[in-house]
């Protein structure tokens, strides 16, 4: 393989893909001139079909917005946008006790609020990249607040309500992993001590809890001590979520320039994920297996979803960049091969978000209020980053 043209190839093709398609189609038909913010939930054409906003998407093209700004290209209209979808946050998508709410209508009205810090999670990283692009650091110190009252949330015993009843003690990998990724990119716009410290309290949870040896595997959902559940949901591997886990823990190796045993966890995870989710029949990432090999319960536990494909690109390239090993650079080509295959849409533009296991389109809408502009558009600013960092180097 020759490994400069290789990646000059996908620096390019992400590159264009973004400022062509991606960023345009949701310019287009998400961007909410009226009230401000971004719909999702649109069809194959962009067509809206519902205009209820995800306060998630508030703050991921937020963030993707401001970071495609900082990475890119210095273009205005991502700016304006991004700053338009802070604006709507901050208008309408606090509750009065400080946390954010899940769904709101299009003028902001709210509809339904989860136990979960995901919305604060990605309201902070828009304010941190935001301001990075302005220049204007008070949403620096916005999103470390920000930061500051979601540990505050999750720490405080009886603000969240429990997931499952008294006496049924679990822990998810989910809050593990998002606070590295969420402190991390807050860190770019202000240092500071929190930051450093939760990143590695995540990192060190991962690798006590739920780094399961004996069945090769990043489990989801473990006891308090890390104890195995063998249960239905005690069993679940998320392969795509495992793999994006070990390119936020490859990114922080390099971010510490270069830890040789933060690389080798991450490795370990991507290979050992990779091996559980890669199809083989079909190719793809499956979205869900059971670690003893048992039927799994989720109803889509067998199609292919956009986003485990995304973060496997990202996570192949940090990989060898790493390491150097040209396997995982053959593994981003078997992966980039088959998505490029298979989601984007050549006459309406996006991509599809949900296809079965065989590769063909289980439903054709570009969005709703779990797919958006972030996955792909994460993958196609940080996949141009690293292979020009390769080049470089």
């Amino acid at each position: 393989m020759d490994v400069k043209k290789y990646l000059a190839y996908w620096a390019d093709r992400y590159q264009d893909d973004l400022k062509e398609n991606i960023l345009p189609f949701w310019l287009k038909h998400g961007l909410d001139r009226v009230h401000g913010g971004v719909y999702t939930c649109v069809d194959r054409d962009g067509t809206l079909i519902d205009s209820t906003k995800s306060v998630w998407f508030q703050g991921r093209f937020g963030f993707i917005c401001a970071y495609a700004y900082n990475n890119i290209e210095a273009n205005e209209e991502w700016l304006k946008a991004s700053k338009s979808c802070i604006d709507f946050i901050e208008q309408h998508c606090f509750d009065t006790d400080g946390r954010m709410y899940f769904e709101v209508t299009a003028s902001g009205q709210p509809i339904r609020k989860r136990r979960y810090v995901f919305s604060e999670c990605f309201a902070a990283i828009a304010m941190s990249e935001y301001a990075i692009a302005s220049g204007d650091k008070s949403y620096a110190e916005k999103a470390l607040a920000l930061f500051k009252q979601i540990l505050h949330f999750i720490n405080t015993k009886g603000i969240l309500a429990p997931k499952f009843c008294e006496g049924v003690e679990m822990q998810g990998h989910s809050i593990t992993m998002i606070l590295i990724n969420t402190a991390a990119r807050i860190r770019e716009a202000i240092p500071a001590v929190e930051l450093d410290e939760q990143i590695s309290l995540s990192i060190d949870t991962l690798q006590r809890y739920f780094i399961h040896p004996e069945f090769e595997a990043l489990l989801e959902t473990v006891g308090p001590n890390g104890e195995f559940i063998d249960t239905i949901i005690g069993r679940t591997i998320n392969p795509g979520h495992c793999i994006e886990t070990a390119w936020f823990l490859l990114e922080e190796a390099k971010y510490r320039g270069g830890d040789p045993q933060l690389t080798e966890v991450a490795v370990k995870i991507l290979d050992w994920s990779w091996n559980w989710g890669w199809d083989k029949e079909y190719g793809g990432l499956i979205n869900f297996r059971d670690c003893k090999g048992l039927p799994v319960q989720d109803y889509s536990q067998d199609m292919k979803f956009w986003w485990p494909q995304t973060e496997a690109i990202i996570a192949t390239l940090y990989a060898y960049e790493a390491t150097g090993e040209e396997r995982f650079l053959r593994m981003h080509q078997q992966i980039s091969d088959w998505t490029y295959a298979h989601f984007p849409d050549a006459e309406y533009g996006e991509w599809y978000g949900y296809l079965h296991r065989d590769g063909s389109v289980a439903q054709p809408a570009k969005g709703n209020i779990f797919k958006g502009p972030f996955h792909i558009p994460r993958m196609m600013i940080k996949g141009s980053m690293l292979c020009r960092d390769m080049m470089k180097s």
